[in-house]
């Protein structure tokens, strides 16, 4: 098979996990910037060039869109799945991911356990939206931040204000959330790939910090999950409408509570924690989707079949 994996750095680890792992199963793998490639779009005809030549007879693509080019990404993506291609993470399932606030809707909507969520845009209701949440700390988080970016603890209630306040300044969309205490810093990466979490891990936060992202320094090691996690985190990815996700869970006196649902989970941490072979998950299953008999592709445009 001809597998493309969409991503703007092909030296990052989990690009590379990806295309060893592609080549080892005898796929043909390109990695393809998607800020490079560029399309036409026309009734019963979709091209697609990179750098000056033509793309087709692509049959899979693995996304790896970063939430800074996530608008141009999921367009490519989308093209890329109007010319017969198959993504186990589709261009909407994508931007629903990306959006927590829709994200927080839809997983609520289906009765997963998540920390109480406020939403409001008006300055003039602060006080009643955070009389909504209960008594801080606070947890405040920008819309579409990643990796533990734009993501503060408040503390007290002037401080929640002061946050709001700030985001509000910025036009910046933002959520409002309960700290879980007895989380104590702490989060589950379930790693989901199609019907199974194939690998998971436990990340906890460093000394003076609370957020869990091993890129600020959080540490992980491997855990056990238990069966209401684990169906927690499958039914948050099948909500979601994504093949691949990394699910982070909050241990709560309540159960599972549904952190953030991640479309684009890294490889790194995972698979050293585990010592799964998660890429080789990703590429097996994409395999399988091009030839899922149940799957219903597109048909393939015309002026799209040279080599």
């Amino acid at each position: 098979m001809k597998f493309a994996i969409l991503s703007r750095n092909a030296k990052l680890y989990s690009t590379q996990r990806l295309a060893e792992a592609a080549r080892e199963r005898g796929h043909v793998v390109r990695v393809l910037d998607p800020l490079r490639c560029y399309m036409s779009i026309a009734p019963g005809r979709f091209q697609m060039r990179y750098k000056g030549k033509e793309l087709a007879g692509i049959d899979a693509v693995v996304p790896r869109i970063g939430a800074s080019v996530s608008f141009y990404g999921t367009a490519v993506l989308r093209q890329f799945e109007l010319m017969g291609a198959y993504s186990p993470n589709p261009s909407d399932a994508i931007l629903r991911a990306r959006d927590k606030l829709r994200c927080h809707q839809m997983l609520a909507g289906e009765g997963l356990g998540l920390p109480l969520t406020v939403f409001g845009d008006n300055p003039d209701d602060t006080t009643d939206l955070m009389g909504m949440l209960g008594k801080p700390p606070h947890v405040i988080k920008l819309n579409e931040g990643t990796q533990g970016n734009g993501v503060i603890l408040a503390e007290t209630t002037s401080a929640s204000r002061g946050v709001i306040e700030a985001f509000r300044g910025l036009y910046a969309n933002f959520l409002v959330q309960e700290f879980v205490a007895e989380a104590k810093g702490a989060d589950l990466r379930c790693f989901v790939v199609g019907d199974r979490v194939v690998a998971a891990m436990r990340r906890q936060a460093g000394e003076g910090e609370f957020r869990s992202n091993l890129h600020r320094g959080g540490s992980a090691s491997p855990v056990e999950l238990t069966e209401a996690e684990i169906d927690t985190a499958l039914r948050a990815a099948r909500v979601m409408g994504l093949g691949v996700a990394g699910v982070d869970l909050l241990r709560s006196n309540s159960g599972p509570l549904v952190l953030e649902v991640n479309s684009s989970p890294g490889l790194e941490g995972i698979e050293a924690a585990s010592g799964v072979d998660v890429a080789g998950a990703i590429v097996e299953f994409t395999a399988g989707g091009v030839l899922r008999p149940s799957r219903t592709p597109r048909r393939r445009t015309r002026g799209l079949t040279k080599a």
